[in-house]
């Protein structure tokens, strides 16, 4: 029986992660490698293409469930298809440690790739010990930034390859110019745009913080595309700051990128993350980068500062700062901007899709 590829990801929730599952699955496929996705979330199964096999539930009320469910769920799926095919090697995006121990009791070798950086998931010393044991035992872990691969190895001794997100370049530009009826900015204003799940790890609060301390100082307008637990308190800080003409929380979109370049700069606010996409993105679209410099990816995208703006997480004050000194040195940051686009080869599409490819063959 042929080799199969299991990708385990049982909740696809929107953001960097699930385009990265999906470009590196369609590879594998590509390459004629037998591709399974073990996941509740049958409705992603159209952004696949059809070679790849999805391993779900047919009833969508497992969508709605918590994650631990959902987790438990897909580990039931993945010992089915083992039962079936045990030629199998299991790429991880999501819950590692329930895959991790599922694999090793039946002796199949197992990829994990974190998606975000220790500093959001490990928190106690209960679960710095937990991880480090479990997480010890996968065949490898991939790392999408440099930075989050020296805090695997610091906070748990373990060592990780670092591949980059694939950056699709053409794809990302064609998308962007699909029209669109949106017509919340204005010429004579600072256009800002955030994208990102409305969740406390996202901290959109401060942006808006930002955006209230500069209001009487520039004009500024402010787009928020993304869905989560916080809208309400973004909301209400929005209607009890009189910013309502200022800013507009829209649903998350599947395609982002002609609200990207209808915008001047790109904001990212994040108390942690691996390497966000969205940041890619934006240098992709020739947008100025503003971004908390958060643990892990930031950093390491703009150059420590030399490809756009770093401020402090959850510093507001200083966020306005940098806005304003887009504001008062416009020409001085457009070489940010072309710095940073000029560095963006680094994730290259081709070139990273073939290092996860490379490391599949090796197993």
């Amino acid at each position: 029986m042929k080799k199969e590829i299991v990708f385990f990801m049982p909740s696809f929730e929107g953001g960097g992660v699930e385009k990265n599952i999906r470009m590196i699955a369609n590879y594998f496929a590509s390459k004629n490698v037998k591709i399974s996705l073990i996941t509740t979330s049958k409705k992603v199964k159209k952004k696949f293409v059809k070679k790849i096999r999805f391993i779900s539930p047919e009833n969508h009320i497992w969508d709605k469930q918590k994650r631990f469910i959902k987790f438990i769920i897909c580990i039931y799926f993945l010992f089915k298809n083992y039962r079936k095919n045990k030629k199998i090697n299991v790429f991880c995006f999501q819950g590692n440690i329930l895959c991790i121990l599922f694999c090793k009791i039946f002796g199949l070798r197992v990829v994990i790739r974190p998606n975000s950086s220790p500093s959001g998931w490990s928190t106690n010393y209960l679960k710095n010990l937990i991880f480090s044991k479990i997480l010890k035992l996968s065949d490898n872990i991939v790392v999408n930034s440099n930075d989050f691969k020296r805090e695997l190895k610091s906070k748990f001794n373990l060592n990780s390859k670092c591949i980059y997100n694939p950056l699709n370049i053409d794809e990302i530009r064609k998308l962007s110019k699909k029209k669109i009826e949106f017509n919340f900015y204005r010429k004579n204003t600072i256009n800002l745009i955030s994208i990102g799940r409305l969740v406390e790890q996202k901290d959109h609060i401060t942006i808006l913080k930002s955006l209230n301390y500069l209001k009487e100082k520039c004009n500024l307008r402010l787009l928020i595309l993304g869905e989560g637990d916080q809208k309400e308190n973004l909301l209400n800080y929005v209607n009890k700051n009189n910013l309502n003409n200022l800013v507009k929380i829209n649903k998350r979109t599947n395609n982002p990128y002609p609200y990207i370049r209808k915008s001047h700069i790109l904001l990212l606010s994040s108390k942690f993350e691996g390497l966000p996409n969205v940041l890619l993105e934006g240098i992709a679209l020739n947008k100025f980068i503003i971004s908390s410099n958060c643990p892990t990816g930031p950093r390491e995208i703009l150059d420590n500062g030399k490809g756009g703006l770093l401020f402090k997480i959850e510093n507001h004050k200083e966020l306005s700062e940098k806005i304003l000194f887009y504001k008062r040195n416009y020409k001085f940051c457009l070489k940010k901007k072309r710095y940073a686009k000029k560095r963006s080869i680094r994730f290259d599409y081709y070139k990273n899709l073939n290092e996860y490819f490379k490391l599949f063959k090796t197993l």
